[in-house]
């Protein structure tokens, strides 16, 4: 049953009444038992601000969550700001105010004026739910619509096909505030509008099939990157409109490229506008800081036992799918949410009913979460950062699993880049940092990530960790990007990396650009381009990223060779790739190498050819494999490795057909 309208004369519900049930910011008696019972996952349509008529008068419908407030009201430019201008109501036991404030209208600014029922508390909030924002340092929401004319219909009606667990990622990580500024001041951020362009061309000439991007939503500090959010519902104005942000994401779907949003449901932070004892209570974090605030990040922690949290939490994923049809969710710090004694001492947090260190609200939300957004997008994914050996978090939640489509594979990360960081002569002893992956890959659905994470806080660039002169770092440097799109799992690449930056990534400027016009940098690009093409385009090098069958190791044992290689197959069976890798600066003549069948096999790649900054040794572009089993397979072919190096042969022939 839905209440009784508001009445137009005086544009406020009564006490207990609810704003009408027809249109944007409609509130009904359902729809607040639902939010109440943890169950309204689509909030923002019910509360924030959402402008309109009331009785064929222009305003805007505000609502606002704030159980413990004893006086709530709507403030801004259009009333100066005065605490006792618009009063909102409740309604009823909801927790929840709200009214029609009549001629505010999209553009306009307003916080919420809070007055809690203890110790006198009062505050000034932007509205947790507000769809646009002032351009920090400033801090009052802005009355939006939504608004926006999509173009990508041809992706959205043919997205199912292109996300799979089958398909190919390839995921290149972008922050927009430094990925590109204006070559005429360097101090000014390009926009989302400007950005689309440029960005688009770059991922598609790269191969990249999607660019993720950190965090968008609105964060008053730019340096936390966008993890410390206050806006859960709105893009940072610091790059332009909603509209603007839509203008990215709808430019990069005409171009083929798929969008992941970073998303922060792990700890908010402390400022004074934000989500933090919002009523003057605890509302949104726990009370007790064992349980609600991250000793780590200084920030707030969700209070996830709360049905009111889940339903705003959730709301917020499934907005960035439904108005800005973002393609896939990358869930940040996920293991700081599951486990309870995540960042603290023994004596600084409290333990679960049963007494253990599990996160059970956390966890009960993280399903919920995947289940509710696999429901309304199946044609999406969710993927979690998550670095510890927590079990099935990318199985699902009908076996006990977190219901994520994907999780980061930390473990290959910090392994592999050890290991190209080591001198090629102790290589030998740590062989098993590139193969003890082989034991757990298929164990969950991977992305392998060479992230933000890895270049930043004094740890250097990828090219700066590793080992050797100059020219060798480069060798290595096209080596690792080989390893990582030749290998099983989903590949995850941060901006600056493609061509070998130089520098650690710096927030406060753009990439170094400059440096691709030189050879060795120019050679990475290249090289970059055309194996994530490689891993793009070939479905053996994709299909089988999750089944033991896509997979198979050549004599991974042979640590004293410093040679490693396998073979990828597609699901057919009939395409096959074989990746060779040398970790040693020794040219390898005359190797032998097994293969799944006799004939001709294309030297698809080298990582040492002249246009990548190598040195020209190969196979001239063919090995030619015979009936001789070798390595577990009923072929082999005689091949050049070079030094430091790695040479991808690639064969569609039927099994057992011969050359």
């Amino acid at each position: 049953m839905r209440g009784t309208p508001v009445a137009p004369s005086s544009g406020y519900a009564k006490h207990g009444e609810f704003l009408p049930a027809a249109g944007s910011g409609s509130l009904g008696q359902d729809d607040i038992y639902l939010f109440n019972e943890g169950r309204q996952f689509r909030l923002h349509h019910h509360l924030g601000a959402h402008p309109g008529h009331l009785g064929g008068v222009p305003g805007t419908r505000f609502a606002v969550w704030a159980p413990s407030a004893r006086y709530v009201s709507v403030i801004g430019d259009f009333n100066h700001w005065n605490r006792g201008c618009h009063p909102l109501v409740t309604l009823g036991h909801s927790g929840i105010w709200a009214g029609f404030v009549p001629g505010v209208k999209p553009g306009d600014v307003y916080k919420f004026h809070v007055a809690s029922q203890f110790g006198g508390h009062a505050v000034d909030k932007a509205d947790p739910m507000a769809f646009r924002t002032e351009c920090p340092p400033r801090t009052a929401s802005v009355v939006s619509d939504l608004t926006y004319r999509w173009d990508d219909g041809e992706w959205m009606a043919t997205r199912r096909t292109r996300q799979t667990l089958e398909s190919a990622w390839n995921i290149y990580e972008v922050h927009l505030g430094s990925w590109m500024r204006s070559p005429g001041d360097p101090d000014k951020v390009l926009g989302y509008r400007e950005l689309a362009p440029r960005l688009a061309r770059h991922a598609r000439t790269m191969g990249f099939t999607h660019v993720e991007l950190m965090p968008v939503m609105e964060h008053p500090f730019y340096a936390s990157w966008g993890y410390q959010v206050t806006s859960y519902f709105a893009p940072s104005a610091r790059y332009g409109s909603p509209q603007d942000l839509m203008y990215l994401v709808d430019h990069l779907h005409q171009s083929g490229i798929g969008v992941i949003l970073d998303w922060v449901p792990s700890h908010f932070p402390s400022d004074e506008h934000g989500l933090a004892f919002f009523d003057g209570t605890h509302l949104y974090e726990h009370a007790d800081p064992r349980r609600g605030f991250h000793p780590e990040w200084k920030s707030h922690i969700f209070n996830y036992d709360r049905h009111e949290v889940r339903s705003f939490l959730i709301s917020s994923a499934l907005f960035w799918l439904d108005a800005y049809h973002a393609d896939a969710l990358r869930v940040d710090a996920v293991a700081s949410m599951l486990y309870l004694d995540y960042a603290r001492p023994d004596g600084e947090w409290v333990p679960n009913h049963h007494g253990g260190r599990e996160n059970t609200g956390a966890i009960t939300f993280l399903r919920q979460l995947n289940e509710e957004v696999y429901l309304s997008h199946p044609d999406v994914q969710t993927i979690a950062e998550e670095s510890t050996a927590w079990s099935g978090v990318s199985r699902p939640t009908s076996s006990g699993g977190l219901g994520f489509g994907m999780k980061w594979d930390m473990g290959w990360m910090h392994d592999s880049l050890k290991h190209f960081s080591r001198e090629p002569v102790h290589r030998k002893w740590h062989h098993r940092e590139l193969t003890f992956r082989g034991l757990y890959q298929n164990n969950e659905n991977f992305v392998l990530p060479l992230s933000h994470d890895e270049v930043v806080h004094m740890k250097g660039s990828l090219l700066g960790k590793m080992s050797g002169d100059d020219w060798q770092k480069f060798a290595h440097l096209r080596m690792l990007l080989g390893w990582q799109f030749t290998i099983p799992g989903k590949k995850h690449l941060f901006m600056g990396c493609e061509w070998g930056q130089w520098a650690e990534w710096n927030h406060d400027k753009s990439l170094d650009w400059h440096q691709t016009g030189h050879a060795p940098h120019a050679g990475v690009l290249r090289w970059t381009s055309h194996v994530a093409s490689l891993a793009r385009d070939c479905k053996a090098l994709h299909e089988g990223d999750f089944h033991s069958w896509g997979f198979q190791w050549l004599d991974p044992d042979n640590s004293e060779s410093g040679v490693v290689g396998f073979v990828r197959s597609d699901s057919s069976g009939r395409e096959k790739v074989a990746a060779l890798f040398n970790f040693t600066p020794v040219p390898r003549e005359g190797w032998r190498i097994g293969l799944p069948w006799p004939g001709r096999w294309e030297e698809t790649l080298n990582s040492d050819a002249p246009e990548y900054w190598g040195g020209g040794v190969g196979n001239a572009g063919v090995a030619v494999a015979e009936p001789q089993p070798w390595q577990g397979m009923p072929a082999s072919a005689l091949i050049t490795l070079p030094p430091l190096g790695v040479v991808i042969f690639k064969s569609a022939r039927g099994m057992g057909e011969a050359g």
